[in-house]
């Protein structure tokens, strides 16, 4: 089911600690996710490890800190991935806050 992994039911339930973000990221490669889910997934994995570090371990609750923090990330980034690129990894985070919100 190519590009229904955001739709799947795992992807229903609401994220509410990093560690049940990072076990909805897992999921999209154990699925059959399209290559820009899978890219989009990894890419921001990176940047999530990076800002939870600044405020906890992976039992954190997702806060707006991390989330601003992660989507601060992400811009800085901008000059490394291709416009394209970045518009497949910041639909992707803008579609995933709306699971932790």
């Amino acid at each position: 089911m190519p590009n229904n992994a955001i739709s799947s039911n795992n992807s229903n339930k609401q994220l509410t600690t990093v560690d049940e973000l990072y076990q909805y990221l897992d999921t999209l490669f154990e699925q059959d996710s399209d290559s820009d889910i899978l890219f989009a997934g990894g890419y921001l994995r990176g940047f999530i490890s990076l800002v939870a570090t600044e405020y906890g371990d992976e039992s954190q609750t997702i806060s707006v800190e991390l989330i601003e923090g992660v989507s601060q990330k992400l811009n800085q980034a901008k000059a490394e991935l291709t416009p394209q690129d970045h518009a497949i990894v910041t639909n992707f985070w803008l579609m995933t806050q709306k699971r932790m919100m």
